[in-house]
């Protein structure tokens, strides 16, 4: 299984998944329509399956103009978003498989971003490869999504399932954020070495206009404030002993950031 991470709009990245085998493909949240089909015109594969995680433009503006080049194409979706997501066919719940490319993906319910958000988690076959999680604006590297739709409550049991993953999941987050997101988390966890190494890391990395995009779990949960919303730390910092509350309040900061 191939992953392509395809630039699009100001920020946003999509996820062209390939199988070589059979030469067949399925996207992830397309922004647009157009740089999916030129990755798909340069592999000359067919694509047969869309997989959105929400329903926002900047993550289904190109499902139709897809359907019209590709109309066998399966359009996939969270039960809740249904008639927000354009095609969609397929209405998934938690704990829902889909397949693609010889994998079984667990489908994840991480309402908070929005009311119906869902994400798409493709275990390893091997143990010498990493886990892929799809999960649109829940989890990003070094943040997490703006609470539109769903409560603090929410968000904290998403994200409480995102980090029981392994380590060495990679995180398939929908926006180049990075570098502002680590820039907020330095003002609440100041004393996180890790932290501190990563943001240059970064910095770095963005300066010559290179990608951030996939992270790790195992990285998310050392430098990530919107992981580690229950340490002590950030307790502290939030000035209470409830983790809602603790996180609630750090969001609210980032808000304002």
């Amino acid at each position: 299984m191939e992953i392509y991470r395809i630039p699009a709009l100001s920020d946003n990245y999509i996820f062209l998944i390939h199988d070589p085998q059979s030469n067949t493909a399925a996207v992830v949240d397309p922004a647009q329509a157009k740089p999916v089909l030129k990755q798909l015109k340069a592999l000359n594969a067919e694509l047969v399956a869309i997989f959105n995680t929400h329903h926002h433009f900047d993550h289904v503006g190109g499902n139709e103009e897809l359907l019209r080049h590709f109309p066998n194409a399966c359009v996939y979706g969270g039960t809740e978003d249904q008639g927000r997501i354009p095609g969609q066919q397929v209405y998934l719940n938690e704990g829902d498989k889909v397949e693609f490319a010889g994998r079984e993906a667990e489908v994840f319910f991480v309402p908070g971003h929005t009311r119906a958000h869902i994400a798409y988690y493709f275990p390893t076959v091997s143990a010498d490869e990493p886990n892929d999680l799809f999960c649109g604006d829940t989890l990003f590297a070094g943040g997490c999504g703006r609470l539109f739709e769903g409560t603090p409550a929410q968000m904290v049991s998403s994200l409480s399932k995102l980090r029981q993953l392994p380590d060495h999941t990679r995180i398939w987050c929908a926006h180049e954020y990075t570098e502002k997101n680590l820039k907020f988390a330095l003002t609440v966890d100041t004393n996180n070495h890790n932290l501190q190494t990563r943001f240059q890391q970064v910095k770095s990395a963005r300066s010559r206009n290179e990608a951030t995009i996939p992270s790790f779990i195992g990285l998310e949960k050392q430098t990530n404030p919107f992981l580690r919303w229950d340490t002590p730390e950030l307790k502290q910092e939030m000035k209470t002993k409830d983790e809602v509350q603790s996180f609630a309040r750090l969001r609210g900061k980032k808000d304002q950031f």
